[in-house]
């Protein structure tokens, strides 16, 4: 294989950061259309970038075979999971994007959560932030796919859980 020397030299010691305590972490709840939704979001900050880990419980269901669902992933630059009866989360704001960035490439722009008969599960690597720039931020899931082009969020439907990111400290609070 054919790659920089600093490259192939570097491992990534998954294991174990995961075992570690994480510098974030936002409690995901539903809205009030999907209140059984729950769940956690970890972010791990690593030189190489932030790792994203995610579990997500009680997502809505495929009602059909051939057609699991897909949910749209984002920080948002809110600070609060709040809103109004039309929009539970508005307060939550649009996509994180401190560089005035299109979408898809927002900071905020997160993979899509693949549901798994109501549970998702994703763990990634981005280094489109750090841990210290999205504390107090918020993060959402959407109720469709995000497509990728349309401005300027994807598409991806409905906010239908949300949770604010909060640095964990010492004691293991946040």
């Amino acid at each position: 294989m054919n790659c920089p020397s600093h490259c192939c030299q570097q491992r990534f010691p998954l294991i174990s950061v995961l075992q570690r305590r994480p510098q974030a972490i936002a409690d995901i709840t539903g809205s009030p259309e999907c209140p059984h939704i729950t769940g956690t979001v970890r972010f791990y900050q690593m030189r190489s970038g932030v790792i994203v880990y995610a579990e997500i419980r009680e997502l809505p269901k495929a009602e059909e075979n051939c057609c699991d669902r897909i949910f749209g992933f984002h920080i948002h630059e809110g600070d609060s999971c709040t809103g109004n009866m039309n929009d539970p989360f508005s307060h939550a704001m649009s996509h994180y994007d401190p560089e005035g960035c299109t979408h898809p490439y927002h900071a905020g722009d997160l993979p899509p959560l693949f549901g798994n008969h109501g549970f998702a599960l994703s763990l990634f690597l981005t280094d489109r932030f750090t841990v210290n720039e999205i504390i107090g931020k918020t993060i959402l899931i959407h109720d469709a796919p995000d497509d990728f082009r349309t401005q300027p969020s994807g598409d991806s439907g409905k906010k239908i859980a949300c949770g604010v990111i909060g640095r964990v400290k010492n004691n293991g609070t946040y």
